[in-house]
């Protein structure tokens, strides 16, 4: 029985750490992408520099939520993981990916990385906006309950 409150508890602290970190990394791959458009635009090295930083930065926050939500999805006998809850796990694990890219894009001079730096940034902030829509339809056809 103490096993099993000390579970309940885990995957309760789990979910609260997901939910306090998970929504961190969005905005900070906008501001990248934002960042490198504006650099396109203007050629100051320091958006560039700032938008490679905020990729850093949200790849740090990233790593623990994929955690939890790989365990979540892919490992929880209690709970029954939709369809959606794994295209959801699929689209940020994507994004993180091609952050992961971005970041070497982002490592090279800083007019060689131009067209891939910004063509990078959309693919992650496209993947996690889908992802967002996929988990926001879902917890709305549930009742606001989500797994």
């Amino acid at each position: 029985m103490m096993s099993e409150n000390t579970h309940a508890r885990r995957s309760g602290i789990a979910q609260v750490i997901f939910n306090l970190l998970n929504p961190i990394p969005y905005g900070l791959f906008i501001a990248a992408l934002i960042f490198d458009i504006i650099y396109v635009y203007s050629a100051n090295l320091m958006w560039t520099k700032s938008a490679s930083w905020l990729i850093l930065i949200a790849l740090l926050f990233a790593v623990i939520p994929r955690v939890i939500n790989l365990v979540q999805v892919w490992f929880s006998a209690a709970r029954r993981t939709l369809p959606a809850g794994k295209i959801d796990f699929w689209l940020n694990l994507i994004a993180i990916l091609v952050a992961i890219l971005n970041c070497f894009v982002h490592a090279r001079d800083a007019y060689a990385a131009v067209p891939q730096a910004v063509i990078c940034s959309a693919i992650t902030v496209i993947c996690l906006l889908i992802a967002n829509i996929i988990v926001s339809t879902r917890r709305n056809a549930t009742g606001g309950v989500s797994s």
